[in-house]
């Protein structure tokens, strides 16, 4: 008799699920904590913008009935926002659905797939679920190497492409000229997904302007969120950009209904507030900047970011050994390891009580295994 593993598709077989790890409940209780900071995630660490939580509630009413008419309002809303028209934009239930929208609707078993390394894993994962073969393109320096990605893109006849701007795990931006260089680069068979989770943390006058390459009718789709800046995690809330025959088509593949009235009030009720987003951006750039200081005079190397997190090397100790002893003291960071990136961490930026706190933990625990000679395992 046929197994499970037998009957599914067989690149499931070989990837295997995504596993967050423990629990807050669970690592608060492992460990006898009260309380722990989660920096290993990068959600918004401010919460939901004042009065967020009050229109959310306020939806809550109308939870028996389909949010058909919502999604118009909110693409309106989104649409004064960023210049673009609202049959550009396909809300989702985050960026991580409507990544796999976008394989849904694009990839089949065999095609090709370029995505830079290191970069957000659920690009890579989700294109070898549809079957797709992936090219990874490294740098010697972290930063995407656009040239090379653009040359892997031609060399192989990709269908896709995939650009997190700024990229995930290192905070690094693209230039605006590089970016105009790749795309006349890659032409016009190959599809390239922008991945624009972070960019609310860059001022809007150093942002590319991707809605004008959707708009010129280049084969460019930006994808955005609400967890980040917006704090919005948690109702989990994105939209894409692209051309409205294409925004048309993916409808065939996106589940219907599938943002919630919640999300969707939480969203409306976020934009058209640009000046309490800049004092966010603010907020995160100072919290940034007060963390930097604290590790390089501590012996680290963080990367420049420009997100809310910082990639950060250890400077010679264990990433793995480092965090579990953090997770002791109730500080949650992401380990290296898991991002391709042995003696590296990750760290969410803050409110500066938490961040004092994470610096002080860092500091303390590095220093010990510096003494015990607990090194590097690559």
């Amino acid at each position: 008799m046929s197994t499970w593993t037998d009957l599914v598709r067989p690149p499931l077989r070989d990837i295997g699920p995504y596993r967050p790890g423990a629990s807050l409940d669970e690592l608060m209780a492992a460990h006898g904590l009260d309380r722990v900071d989660k920096l290993n995630w990068n959600e918004g660490l401010w919460g939901p913008l004042p009065g967020v939580l009050d229109a959310v509630a306020a939806a809550l009413d109308q939870t028996w009935a389909y949010p058909e008419h919502a999604y118009g309002a909110l693409r309106e809303a989104i649409a004064a926002e960023t210049d673009a028209a609202p049959d550009q934009i396909l809300p989702g239930h985050g960026i991580q659905a409507l990544v796999l929208t976008l394989v849904n609707a694009f990839l089949t078993p065999g095609d090709r797939v370029v995505v830079p390394a290191p970069t957000y894993g659920l690009y890579a994962q989700a294109c070898r679920v549809a079957g797709a073969h992936v090219e990874r393109v490294g740098s010697p320096d972290l930063a995407i190497d656009l040239e090379a990605v653009a040359g892997a893109v031609r060399r192989t006849g990709a269908r896709m492409a995939w650009i997190c701007d700024p990229n995930n795990p290192t905070g690094l931006r693209l230039g605006a000229g590089e970016w105009r260089a790749f795309l006349d680069a890659v032409g016009d068979e190959c599809v390239v997904v922008a991945d624009e989770a972070y960019m609310d943390y860059v001022p809007p006058d150093e942002r590319p302007r991707r809605e004008e390459d959707v708009a010129a009718g280049r084969r460019v789709i930006v994808l955005r969120t609400f967890s980040k800046i917006f704090g919005l995690a948690g109702l989990r809330l994105g939209y894409l950009l692209a051309d409205p025959a294409l925004v048309d088509l993916l409808h065939s593949v996106q589940e219907p209904f599938n943002v919630n009235r919640a999300a969707l009030a939480g969203g409306l009720a976020s934009l058209g507030r640009r000046d309490e987003v800049a004092r966010r951006r603010e907020l995160a750039t100072a919290a940034r900047e007060r963390l930097r200081a604290r590790l390089e005079a501590g012996g680290m190397a963080p990367v420049p970011s420009a997100a809310n997190f910082m990639l950060v090397d250890l400077a010679g100790v264990d990433d793995g050994a480092l965090c579990d002893r953090l997770v002791r003291r109730g500080i949650l960071l992401r380990p290296g390891v898991e991002l391709g990136l042995p003696g590296w961490t990750r760290i969410t930026v803050g409110p500066d009580e938490v961040m004092d706190r994470a610096a002080d933990a860092l500091l303390e625990v590095r220093t010990e295994l510096l003494d015990t000679g607990t090194e590097v395992i690559a």
